[in-house]
């Protein structure tokens, strides 16, 4: 029975994975397609598409998918326009949250998100009504193994980059959104292609959340980024490892 109920749990994993996979490809894909329809189809000369192209390329796309996906995009298929929504709002514990959203029916993502703050207790706003919190700015990461720390800092600042953070498993490169591209462009010279290029959100200050508030919460963000919807997630959370380690995040 032991070794019966193992298999069913290992099975229960990797179904749970690989549905968190086709998710992956699902956002991937509406990104790479919208990106190739709003500027050209060529990932050299269109920023967008490229980091896309690298999002893709790390989440192990396969190569034919994400070129189908650029032909659509750059065909202007009908039925494959995705609106760019933004949305905000508190969470609980008063943690500010920040929506990205690729959507082709802006009333129902609306509804989903709004329906999803209510839900756990949260509320959504206007635009701009956390963004203040937030500063906005583009991020390239490359990973540890890459360079060494005080390589990748001097690379990165010459490159015109404002900070670089190392940690155990990455280096992650800010820089001003307008210097994104010059900034990645210089690093892949140096470095080769990074694991990611994108423009991200990042909180100037940190909410703490603990308790009933964090399950809350991480049970609210798990909702959201289980849209297809959903693109991309900000919040401004702080969690003690202990609480992290007991909500399996």
């Amino acid at each position: 029975m032991a070794g019966h109920s193992q298999f069913k749990n290992i099975m229960h994993r990797k179904g749970a994975q690989d549905k968190k996979r086709a998710k992956i490809f699902t956002k991937i894909i509406r990104e790479l397609t919208t990106a190739a329809r709003t500027g050209l189809p060529d990932p050299a000369a269109n920023p967008r598409l490229r980091a896309a192209v690298i999002a893709a390329r790390a989440a192990n796309m396969p190569k034919d998918t994400v070129d189908r996906a650029i032909k659509r995009g750059a065909g202007g298929e009908e039925g494959e326009a995705f609106e760019e929504v933004r949305y905000e709002g508190y969470g609980p514990g008063g943690v500010a949250i920040i929506v990205e959203a690729l959507t082709d029916n802006r009333n129902r993502t609306a509804s989903d998100v709004r329906a999803a703050f209510t839900k756990a207790g949260g509320s959504l706003g206007e635009t701009n009504s956390v963004s203040f919190l937030f500063d906005h700015l583009g991020q390239v990461t490359y990973p540890l193994a890459a360079a060494g720390a005080d390589a990748m800092f001097e690379a990165a600042l010459e490159a015109g980059a404002s900070d670089v953070e190392s940690n155990e498993e990455e280096h992650v490169v800010t820089c001003a959104p307008e210097d994104l591209t010059a900034v990645r462009e210089a690093l892949e010279a140096r470095f080769g292609p990074p694991s990611g290029a994108k423009l991200a959100w990042r909180a100037k200050t940190a909410t703490p959340v603990e308790g009933e508030a964090a399950t809350a919460l991480f049970k609210l963000l798990e909702t959201l980024e289980d849209s297809d919807d959903v693109q991309n997630l900000y919040a401004n959370f702080e969690v003690a490892d202990d609480v992290m380690a007991r909500l399996g995040a």
